[in-house]
């Protein structure tokens, strides 16, 4: 835990909050603006040691800066999978609670609840432009589950899982589009949202606030990286893990893009920048052994890819990763440390003191958390699972922390920090801030707290609605990431969608 300067907001922002909570202000016109530029950068998949400020090989200068000159959160926890994990970062709320507890399928009609309000509607209404780039991944089948109809002025991206990064493509369907319209062109997936938020950077207006969400996809799978990002890393034997380091590289330039962007506009001085991966790194010491045992002989069998699409979809997911979450344990899907403890850190120039902060912080915590950072206390609802760490980040104060859930590969585990249950029904207890790794279970000396937290963990709010299709089903029409098209483009589907039938 550390301490900063005090945030001091003007009186004009406390006196116009009310309507603008209402919709009727405008953005504030006054010469010195209260209202912070936001910059939300979320990874996909990367690995706890995949950045250089925790030791990797991996050359990552401009994660390493926000991590350097701001406030590196070393206890910050996603969800164990992406679509939790955004729920929660645009929610505040548990995904368990709202019913996404794991990816949303290409083929489930339903989502985000509509009536859920997320954190570009709250910015929106006190004077923010909100624009997103890159992966949204929390529904697709109709257009009223798009960013655009969720409180984003533009979106550029994909709006599924995975997707290739030459190709665009996911589970059969082109998934590449700029508000609504589908999108042929070149490129590597990586630069071209960097691209896109480089241009509308340099567009926007300095005196209105902006909130600007990059959702960038890499590294998540599928292995794909430019030649020459590649060759930078000939000392890595690990093809997976080289190709890899490369997606991780290129990741971090577009992110010095998207900062050299607000620099060059004089903006960055007066943005608050959080960055974190959605979730652990990609790697078969993740998956249950018997899955990777079993993948593995049929790789050798049959080769890859593996006849059965969603067996080989399987295989990709088991076997390919090339992350490092050490010294953590197992990584993405599972509820170990390595699956929901990921690099983060928080940036604002002059208002922030940097440092280490060892508290416990999680995706659940972020809307709250900027809310309160910009001044706008009376925005945050009663109903959500986080909380506003803000003064505990800027002073040092001393808060507690609320209980935080997740669903993974082994089932349920919460956290009450320092304590963590694993399996509510054969409760598995650890001191995650004296054994990260998971090494010792304490439930047979201390019962009483096991059945405690095991009781917590039974009670929680599980939604229902928001995932409408089964695994089962997921199998036979799996979610590949590129790869041939098959169907129409999912931006095509879904306008096609919202068209009332004819007689």
């Amino acid at each position: 835990m550390r301490a900063g300067p005090k945030l001091v907001l003007s009186a004009w922002v406390l006196a116009i909050a009310p309507l603008a909570w209402l919709g009727m202000a405008a953005a504030p016109a006054d010469a010195e603006r209260a209202l912070p530029h936001i910059l939300l950068l979320v990874a996909d998949d990367l690995g706890w040691r995949d950045v250089g400020y925790h030791g990797s090989e991996i050359e990552t200068p401009h994660i390493d800066r926000i991590a350097r000159e701001g406030l590196e959160l070393d206890r910050f926890y996603a969800q164990p999978s992406c679509s939790p994990t955004r729920t929660a970062l645009m929610t505040g709320k548990s995904p368990l609670r709202i019913g996404i507890d794991r990816p949303i399928s290409k083929i489930e009609r339903t989502g985000l609840p509509l009536d859920e309000t997320i954190l570009p509607q709250y910015l929106t209404r006190l004077g923010y432009r909100a624009l997103m780039v890159g992966k949204w991944h929390l529904g697709h089948w109709t257009p009223e589950r798009l960013p655009l109809a969720r409180g984003f002025e533009h979106f550029y991206g994909s709006v599924t899982g995975g997707i290739g990064y030459w190709d665009h493509n996911h589970g059969g369907g082109h998934d590449w589009q700029r508000n609504g319209v589908t999108l042929r062109e070149e490129g590597y997936t990586t630069h071209l949202v960097a691209e896109e938020a480089t241009r509308l950077v340099a567009a926007h207006d300095p005196d209105q606030p902006l909130f600007l969400y990059a959702a960038f996809h890499a590294p998540h799978l599928p292995n794909e990286a430019p030649d020459a990002a590649i060759a930078r890393y000939p000392n890595i034997g690990d093809e997976n893990r080289r190709v890899h380091a490369a997606m991780v590289s290129e990741l971090d330039r577009a992110i010095g893009r998207v900062l050299g962007a607000f620099e060059a506009r004089g903006m960055l001085d007066d943005t608050i920048v959080f960055f974190a991966s959605d979730n652990g790194g990609s790697t078969p010491a993740a998956a249950p052994p018997t899955a990777r045992a079993v993948m593995e002989r049929l790789a050798d069998w049959f080769g890859r890819p593996l006849p059965i699409d969603g067996v080989e979809l399987l295989a990709v997911n088991v076997l390919d990763g090339g992350s490092d979450n050490a010294p953590l344990s197992k990584g993405k899907g599972s509820v170990a440390e390595g699956g929901v403890r990921v690099p983060a850190a928080i940036w604002w120039p002059g208002q922030l003191e940097g440092g280490t902060d060892t508290g416990f912080m999680t995706a659940s915590d972020v809307l709250p958390t900027l809310l309160d950072a910009i001044g706008a206390q009376q925005s945050i609802p009663d109903d959500l699972d986080g909380r506003s760490l803000w003064p505990a980040l800027r002073d040092g104060r001393e808060i507690a922390r609320p209980d935080y859930i997740v669903r993974g590969v082994e089932g349920l585990a919460l956290f009450r920090p320092p304590w963590k249950l694993v399996d509510p029904d054969d409760p598995k207890l650890y001191d995650v801030y004296e054994d990260p790794g998971e090494t010792r279970d304490l439930a047979g000396e201390h019962p009483d707290l096991a059945a405690e937290l095991a009781a917590a963990a039974h009670a929680w709010p599980r939604g229902t609605g928001a995932l409408d299709r089964s695994l089962f089903q997921i199998f036979w029409d799996p979610d590949s990431f590129g790869g041939p098209e098959d169907r129409e483009p999912w931006a095509d589907a879904a306008a096609r969608r919202a068209k009332p039938s004819g007689p």
